[in-house]
């Protein structure tokens, strides 16, 4: 008994400082290392577009987005969920913010920008084209200035780009947007050259990582490919500088991966597409190369390709697969090793705040039904420790009469439990159990952004924030910060020490100060936690308190 209680301890305390671990060094299908593709015929083509690395670097001065805006000649495009602009010079994607989300709570003019042009601090932006091994044929680059029949991009109406070379070939860039972040470009090449011309279709986007915060998040946050219905996940400080990590699929999808955005490129194609991870000296690149195209004098040919920028709503991630075949496109969100349990519970929170308006409530009615379903095991646990906490008095008796003869006083009361037909395990399965439903609950809190700033009661605003009352700030003097801790945590510690109080103590003393310094442990650990995890922890632990006291005061047990 006294190596499983030890054991128990040392499980429980291990799986919460797991929670770190696995989510920041590991994900579903992550792959450091993948296979180098078969050489095909493709492989003739700069695959690794270094004829078109775009020159992302950094200027020892930033200017804003704006000021960058009003600079060049542009188009713009907006819908209910998205406005930007996209620069005709190079048909540069580079200017786009969220239309329903703010950077922070207090400030709701300050929108989340995600493409930003080169000049400013932080440059993130797309760029689509054509190769060629022809290096006579001139193709539109960076610096080509193209044509628009449209200034304002909208899902009623896209807008036509054109540009031609001297030989006659035209390129035509069609740009459709959707009601939510869903852009669709087809690209078609006119050959009227004369002769026959040969091209290779591509994508990128670059983006600037000066703080690689994102190495110590607990949700990924780097690059993120479904390739032949597989996920592949990349941390930035996977792709070494000067480095490239090479990918093959003919449907799929590639982009950069941030807690609650994602920007890339989804190719649906039956051909074979190439992807391409990159690091230039903190300027990772994501690129595609398509498949061959020979496009006879007088003939044209057309490739299609979509780009996702914006937020990760999981229901709209999922709208996409349903009806636009985006392959498992709901795992661009990190629902981790859980994510069959991850995933509907995300679908039932939301369920609930559709029916309670507020998301802090959905999580407590969350927390009382989880109770609920586990009242027949939880009952049974309960009335089993019960038991045990009313034969205490016999449990010292067996002490005293063993002194300190610790073989015999554990076979005594292994012999006492046989008669009064207890098993002092019974109490470790609710905990069991509920060990996957709090990992599966702290992704959900962690990774959807419906919770990101929803108020709950009181002090409350985000609930995917830790509590914001803090020590300090009650107290108004200085807390080292692994001890400012909120008021929804410390409320969470007492509860854990009334429930651990309920409990029959063990017989060991050093198991004993173990148990009693874990409420201190715990409210500590998750005193920085979202405070919507705290605040359905605290609540389980009160319905917890309630059910043992019914059920020790009908076993007769004060």
């Amino acid at each position: 008994m006294k190596d499983e209680l030890k054991s128990l301890s040392l499980a429980i305390i291990l799986s919460f400082i797991a929670i770190y671990a696995v989510n920041s060094y590991f994900g579903v299908n992550n792959n450091a290392q993948v296979p180098q593709p078969e050489v095909t015929e493709v492989s003739e083509a700069p695959v690794a577009l270094n004829d078109v690395s775009v020159d992302a670097s950094i200027n020892e001065t930033f200017e804003t987005t704006d000021n960058v805006v009003k600079d060049d000649i542009r188009i713009s495009f907006n819908n209910s969920s998205v406005n930007g602009s996209i620069r005709l010079k190079g048909s540069r994607f580079d200017n786009l913010k969220l239309e329903k989300y703010n950077e922070s709570i207090d400030n709701p003019n300050d929108k989340v920008e995600l493409f930003a042009p080169q000049k400013t601090k932080n440059p993130y932006f797309a760029e689509f084209g054509w190769l060629s091994l022809d290096k006579s044929l001139v193709l539109p680059n960076s610096n080509s200035l193209w044509l628009s029949d449209n200034i304002n991009i909208s899902p009623e109406k896209p807008a036509i780009l054109t540009w031609t070379n001297e030989r006659g070939v035209k390129f035509i860039r069609k740009i459709s947007l959707d009601d939510n972040y869903l852009f669709t470009i087809t690209d078609t090449v006119e050959n009227l050259s004369g002769e026959e011309i040969e091209i290779f279709p591509y994508g990128l986007i670059s983006r600037s990582i000066i703080d690689n915060k994102q190495a110590r998040s607990v949700v990924h946050e780097g690059i993120s490919a479904v390739t032949d219905n597989t996920l592949k996940e990349f941390k930035y400080l996977d792709i070494k500088n000067g480095e490239s990590e090479e990918l093959e699929t003919k449907r799929g999808w590639i982009g950069f991966s941030d807690r609650y955005w994602f920007s890339g490129i989804i190719t649906q194609d039956k051909a074979k597409n190439k992807y391409t991870i990159k690091n230039n000296n903190q300027i990772y690149q994501i690129d595609f190369l398509g498949e061959r195209k020979n496009i006879p004098n007088g003939e044209a040919a057309s490739y299609t390709f979509k780009m996702y920028s914006g937020a990760k709503e999981v229901k709209l991630l999922d709208q996409y697969t349903k009806n636009n075949g985006v392959t498992k496109f709901d795992l661009a969100v990190d629902f981790g090793w859980y994510y069959f349990l991850t995933k509907p519970f995300f679908y039932i929170l939301d369920f609930f705040y559709g029916i309670l308006g507020n998301m802090g409530w959905a999580i407590l009615l969350f927390a009382a039904i989880l109770r609920l379903l586990m009242f027949p095991i939880a009952n049974k646990s309960y009335a089993n420790m019960a038991k045990m906490k009313a034969i205490q008095p016999k449990i010292e008796e067996i002490k005293e009469k063993y002194g300190n003869n610790q073989m015999l006083i554990q076979q005594a009361t292994m012999e006492l439990y046989k008669r009064e037909k207890i098993n002092p395990a019974s109490g470790c399965l609710p905990m069991l159990i509920q060990i996957p439903v709090f990992f599966s609950l702290y992704k959900v809190l962690n990774i959807a952004i419906e919770i990101r700033h929803a108020p709950f009661i009181g002090w409350i605003k985000d609930l995917s924030a830790p509590d914001p009352l803090t020590l300090s700030k009650i107290l108004h003097f200085y807390v080292p910060s692994f001890m400012d801790i909120g008021i929804w945590p410390i409320l969470m510690g007492i509860t854990m020490f009334v429930q651990q109080k309920l409990n029959p103590a063990p017989t060991n003393k050093d198991q004993a100060r173990m148990f009693a310094l874990m409420p201190v442990f715990f409210t500590f650990m998750l005193g920085h936690f979202a405070s919507g995890l705290v605040i359905y922890w605290t609540l389980s632990n009160i319905l917890s308190i309630i059910q043992q006291k019914v059920i020790m005061h009908k076993n007769g047990v004060k």
